[in-house]
Formats: C-alpha cells, structure tokens, sequence
C-alpha cells in the first residue's frame, strides 16, 4: 500500500478523525487530508513526527508499505533508509541461514552414506572360517592333515596292529573329525583358535563375502534423507524470498 493509505488505515484503527490526529500530531488538517490522499510527500521530519503520533517506529510503519513507495517516494527520509539497510542485512542473514544449512545437510547426508558405503560403522562382509575338527591338548595344529600318515607309521613300525589303526580310525573320524563352518562380521585374522571341550578348535579362513548390513541400510536412507533436506531448505528460502516480494 502506498504511504497514504497506511497512514488512514492506522488512524482510523486507533478511531481517530482527521481534525484528533492533526491536533495530535501538531499538524494541519489540510495537510493531513493531503498526506492521506498522496498529494503530498512527507519530509523527514514530518514522517518522524507522524510515526511518534502514532505511538510506533518507523519499522513498524513500513512493514506494510509497497517495497516501490520505500524505494522511490520515502527515499530522501533517514529513517527510511535505515529501514532498508537493516530489511536487507535481515535478508542476507536469512539467507546465510538457510545456505549454511542446506551445505551441512548436503555434507552429513553424503557422509552418512559414504560411511554406509564404506562399513565404517557396521561391516559389510561376512569372514568365513572352517574347522575339520576338535584338536586334543599335546597334538599338532595340522593333525587332520597327517592322522592317517602317523597311524599308517605306527602299524609300519607294528606298534599297532591293523585291527587297531582301524579302530582308531573310526573313533577319529566318529569323535574327532566334526567339520564347522562359521561367518563372522569382522575379521579374526587368517587364522585363530577357539577352546572347546576336550581341546580345542583352529579356524582358517577361506573365503569373505560382500554383504549390506541391516544398519548400512538404514544408515544410507538417513542420509538419502538429509542430503534432500538440503535442496528442500534451498527451495523453501527461495519461496519465503518471492512470497515477502509480492507481499510488498
């Protein structure tokens, strides 16, 4: 709205008359009249003798002023110009604010799902480790290897007989001999050993797999989310811009 029409309109809010106002203000009717209808333009003091008859500031005045009128018509006014000066460092600051925060959701959602990517916080392959069987205390790491080669020794050598290597064969292969395959989320090296009952266990690994881990997931929609926060905050602040324009 132009100057007079937001001069009339908060007169008459506050239910003065034209001749209330003027005594109020220390000012003629006439000019008054003239102000109101915008056949005349304010000077600087005049403006800030209005404003404080008002009982408001200058802000308050021209927040509901066309951006055209503050520009053009109300330029040569100190007070007026002071109210553009802090409009558009308002405006800069705002829009610092939404830049700044579309930049940390674009960098946290991108970093979210790099780090989902990547496995930095849940692993994305599964180790698996094999074990032919439980290994006695005091024998050998490779004995499933060479059991068959010591047994076949001693029956050469006739500290067992034929009967015998037979029948520790079979107890080997029936109560020893219990293949296990585990998958581990992380990593034990290429080899560890585990205690179990009666001995114990070595695992070696044969093989990873390359999985997404149930957090991984959840992990790379988060950031999928944040980092299209990021555009939305840019669209919004570009809306708010346009919508504060042609509110002016």
């Amino acid at each position: 709205m132009n100057f007079g029409e937001r001069l009339k309109g908060l007169r008459t809010d506050k239910g003065l008359t034209q001749s209330q106002f003027a005594a109020l203000a220390g000012i003629e009717q006439s000019y008054l009249s003239k102000l109101e209808n915008d056949k005349s333009v304010p000077s600087s003091e005049m403006f800030d003798t209005i404003v404080s008859a008002l009982g408001m500031d200058a802000a308050g005045f021209l927040q509901e002023v066309d951006k055209e009128v503050i520009d053009t018509t109300l330029r040569h006014i100190p007070s007026v110009t002071q109210f553009k000066t802090q409009a558009v460092t308002e405006q800069v600051h705002h829009t610092k604010r939404w830049l700044f925060g579309s930049a940390a959701a674009w960098i946290l959602g991108f970093a979210l799902m790099l780090a989902a990517n990547d496995g930095i916080f849940f692993s994305n392959k599964l180790y698996k480790y094999h074990s032919p069987g439980v290994i006695r205390t005091g024998e050998a790491e490779n004995i499933f290897s060479t059991w068959r080669e010591i047994l076949g020794q001693e029956m050469v050598a006739k500290i067992i007989t034929h009967e015998e290597m037979a029948k520790r064969s079979a107890e080997f292969l029936a109560q020893r001999e219990r293949p296990m395959t585990v998958e581990w989320p992380d990593s034990r090296g290429t080899v560890y050993v585990e205690p179990v009952e009666n001995g114990r266990r070595r695992f070696e690994l044969i093989g990873t797999t390359r999985v997404q881990a149930p957090g991984n997931r959840i992990l790379q929609y988060v950031g999928a989310l944040i980092f299209a926060c990021g555009f939305v905050g840019l669209f919004i602040e570009w809306r708010l811009r346009r919508l504060k324009n042609q509110l002016r």
